[in-house]
């Protein structure tokens, strides 16, 4: 079993800055993608962030000059840096990353998705 525990979550003035952190524990042999996604109320799941195993990122328009992705190769964990935040950032955000563990004698790579982090940007 592997598993994504995020945190870092919580409530915030507009204009201030939160730090997500998500860790992935168990059974892992590799990690390619690591990412955040958010859902806002009504709405559907978007890509906010993601990085690969070396160290290219992507990120959605909405957040880009924002917000900072980075990982930890060697401690299994993934960071999501928010400044600036606004309203429109209010979210739950959620952890993903494709694992690889031998399964069966096969290697075998699966999306993982974290329990979600609140964050909520009063403005």
């Amino acid at each position: 079993q592997v598993q994504l525990v995020e945190s870092g979550g919580g409530l915030v003035q507009a204009g201030g800055s939160l730090r997500l952190s998500c860790v992935a524990s168990g059974s892992i042999f590799s990690i390619n993608d690591m990412g955040w996604y958010r859902q806002a109320p009504g709405k559907q799941r978007e890509l906010v962030a993601v990085i690969t195993s070396g160290g290219r990122t992507n990120y959605a328009g909405s957040v880009k000059g924002r917000f900072t992705i980075s990982r930890d190769n060697a401690k299994n964990t993934v960071s999501l840096q928010m400044n600036r935040l606004g309203p429109e950032d209010t979210a739950v955000y959620y952890c993903n990353a494709e694992i690889g563990r031998w399964i069966l004698a096969e290697l075998r790579y699966l999306e993982v998705w974290g329990q979600g982090t609140l964050v909520t940007v009063s403005s």
